[in-house]
């Protein structure tokens, strides 16, 4: 008699890939976690991740959790548990803001007067006083968004910065070139560090709550680190390449 042989159908192809991930994601975070610093944050990058991918995360108790799209985020708040700590780490235009305003913990690529303006208003309408990063653009890639230091300085100094009551600026962000090339990347996050101490001493001496320099993902987060991350933002090696 012949040993039966499983069948893999479509629908329980999917079931069996399905589990391998969720297996998988509890197994890779702690295996980061116990790699990370104890001051370095974690944002779980659950952008294009499945609600039942992202509870597997959230079993092994990890709550801070990135997405880069308004209409994703606010799906997925609305299905999760709600001491998940939301970070926004996308390009935000400013027409969205209203969404996640009553919910998200902290926006981290706030990159002109006009972005933080809207925050600030929307964060007024929800009662709240929303932490934000300002982002810098530190790579060789134009397609990344970002201030340069004098804009951050225009910004700062603008009588529309001192009249806001509903935000509060926690740090900076920014993302390293796409480069195989460590000499590379320790530059770019260098430079955002010095930033970050320019403006910590110029503009937030007294301000305890300016402390996060967001930088490092998935392929360059130790370099990241090295140079003075606070958070890093990973998803790849959390996930893999589900989506």
């Amino acid at each position: 008699m012949k040993a039966d042989v499983l069948q893999f159908t479509p629908d329980n192809f999917i079931i069996f890939t399905s589990n391998r991930i969720k297996m998988d994601v509890g197994k890779n975070l702690l295996k980061l976690k116990n790699r990370l610093p104890e001051n370095v944050k974690l944002v779980a990058v659950s952008k294009t991740k499945p609600v039942e991918i992202i509870m597997e995360a959230y079993n092994t108790g990890h709550r801070i959790f990135g997405e880069n799209k308004v209409q994703d985020m606010t799906a997925k708040y609305e299905k999760l548990p709600k001491d998940i700590q939301w970070h926004f780490i996308g390009h935000l235009q400013t027409n969205k803001v209203r969404f996640i305003a009553p919910f998200v913990t902290l926006i981290h690529a706030v990159d002109s007067l006009k972005l933080l303006m809207n925050i600030n208003k929307e964060a007024e309408k929800n009662n709240r006083i929303i932490p934000c990063l300002m982002q810098f653009h530190i790579a060789t890639e134009s397609t990344k968004f970002g201030m340069d230091l004098e804009e951050a300085k225009q910004l700062l100094e603008s009588e529309e910065y001192r009249q806001m009551k509903n935000i509060r600026l926690a740090g900076v962000m920014g993302m390293a070139t796409f480069t195989d090339d460590i000499n590379q990347q320790k530059q770019e996050f260098g430079m955002l560090k010095n930033i970050f101490d320019v403006l910590k001493s110029n503009y937030f001496a007294g301000s305890p709550g300016f402390i996060e320099i967001s930088m490092g993902m998935s392929d360059d987060w130790q370099v990241a680190i090295e140079q003075g991350s606070t958070m890093v933002r990973i998803g790849s090696s959390i996930f893999g390449a589900w989506n």
